[in-house]
């Protein structure tokens, strides 16, 4: 590892109610052995074989935990991987991460449910982010082609005027004022269940218009960086599987059969 990028992987998880830990009997979904190998593992391996990537910082699971897998437990007691406890929210455990790593530094940001991850993904997404000239980034692809390459799949859309995309779970932060945005981030959170916050919280000219699909996605990013204060774009990834990620049953088992056929 030796490129600009610190990554952070969030690796909390629902405890033991969550699904996908009690269909592999796993001691949380972040352990859960896809195709044989631990999710999180296969995460780590995809960012150790990135040129973007200088090191990495794991965020979860709960220390308890680390001793069901040796490996893991390994890199942490050599120091090869940094860990810090998970916190209550994803964006709570980001933002505890990010409060670690220098400022002048871009980070890179996933999820230990990425157990598709591939190294190229990783290095296009850093590179489109690099140059994108933005403070923060996310990771999209284009909802039709998702859709195209596992029609009986349901992947969660973002749908804007000319399309929808679904996310690929690849956020970076490239400034000190794209790390504003996991604060933004907590803020819908705690408003999520609570409309006329959360419409007052991105706008209601914004909601409206995504509402009533007049937005589209460059407008909902302008408006989007004009609440959290920072410069926010979108690389878009051209491999369809860059936006499945396991928070199902389902999504395990289309997982395991996409690894089957080399995806």
């Amino acid at each position: 590892m030796s490129g600009p990028f610190q990554a952070v992987v969030l690796a909390g998880d629902r405890g033991p109610d969550d699904p996908v830990a009690r269909h592999t009997g796993a001691s949380c979904k972040a352990l859960a052995p896809v195709a044989g190998r631990p999710m999180l593992l296969r995460v780590l391996d995809a960012l150790a074989g990135s040129g973007a990537v200088a090191g990495v910082t794991l965020v979860g699971p709960r220390q308890a935990q680390l001793q069901a897998c040796p490996e893991l437990a390994r890199r942490i007691d050599a120091g090869t991987l940094a860990w810090l406890p998970p916190q209550p929210s994803p964006s709570l455990s980001a933002m505890a991460a990010l409060e670690r790593l220098p400022a002048e530094r871009p980070v890179l940001l996933t999820t230990a449910d990425h157990a598709l991850l591939q190294s190229a993904w990783v290095d296009a997404f850093c590179a489109g982010a690099l140059g994108s000239g933005k403070d923060a980034v996310v990771g999209l692809a284009a909802h039709a082609r998702v859709q195209a390459a596992f029609p009986q799949s349901r992947r969660t859309a973002l749908r804007f005027r000319g399309g929808g995309y679904c996310g690929c779970n690849l956020f970076a932060f490239l400034t000190p004022a794209g790390r504003r945005a996991p604060a933004f981030w907590r803020h819908i959170e705690q408003q999520r269940k609570k409309p006329h916050r959360l419409a007052a919280a991105l706008g209601l000219g914004t909601l409206l218009a995504y509402l009533g699909g007049w937005l589209t996605l460059e407008g909902g990013f302008a408006r989007l960086s004009r609440r959290v204060g920072a410069q926010i774009g979108a690389v878009l990834l051209d491999d369809p599987c860059a936006a499945v990620d396991v928070d199902s049953v389902a999504d395990f088992e289309l997982v395991e059969r996409l690894l089957a056929r080399g995806c």
